[in-house]
């Protein structure tokens, strides 16, 4: 399978609390729900033919717990999400965790990169990190994730919990799709590259002959 990592950021990389004022306080964060005003039928239906990919969810503890608060109580048969992310199998990367609430559920213990590069194995389409910030940090880090989707929300906060700052290896990205929603979402989806390229600037003219 594939490891595909979506994240929703601002223009200056906060992840932190997309979907409500109350979703995320940790650290005294106060600036959440900033995703909410931009959000449009252009981006449901980008993230709905996301999930649809979707043959698990792989989660880190946190966004494990707060999924399963949140998602098992949306019963509107018209929500374009709830079916399927309450269905999928869930697999919760946790040393902590003993037993999964929200079914179907496997908690993954010992060494995540070992348990994950286990799963990456089998058969099968994709494996869908959504949220879970460090646990798809430390995965793209250690070269396991194949696809990255970001939604990035034209706001700035300067305050926050960055995605991507932690320790680790430079990696490499090729852009596939882009897509810019009505209300001013960019739909950006990457492959990676493995280790991030670099190169030193000689003048323009072997640019512009590619």
């Amino acid at each position: 399978m594939k490891i595909s990592l979506t994240e929703f950021v601002t223009l200056d990389g906060v992840s932190q609390g997309p979907g409500s004022p109350d979703e995320d306080t940790s650290e005294g964060f106060t600036q959440g729900g900033w995703l909410v005003p931009h959000m449009d039928g252009t981006f449901v239906q980008r993230a709905s033919d996301w999930l649809d990919l979707a043959d698990g969810l792989l989660l880190g503890r946190r966004t494990y717990e707060a999924f399963a608060r949140d998602w098992p109580k949306v019963t509107d048969p018209d929500d374009p999400f709830a079916e399927r992310m309450n269905s999928l199998p869930k697999y919760v990367v946790s040393n902590t965790l003993t037993e999964g609430i929200w079914q179907p559920a496997t908690v993954l213990k010992g060494d995540p990169l070992r348990t994950v590069a286990e799963l990456k194995s089998r058969p099968g389409r994709e494996l869908q990190i959504h949220g879970s910030a460090r646990l798809g940090e430390a995965l793209l880090s250690a070269g396991l994730v194949d696809v990255v989707r970001l939604v990035v929300a034209p706001t700035v906060l300067r305050t926050g919990r960055r995605l991507l700052t932690g320790p680790g290896g430079p990696s490499g990205l090729r852009l596939l799709r882009h897509e810019a929603t009505p209300k001013g979402l960019l739909l950006l989806e990457y492959e990676t590259t493995g280790r991030a390229a670099v190169g030193e600037y000689q003048g323009l003219s072997e640019f512009v002959q590619r």
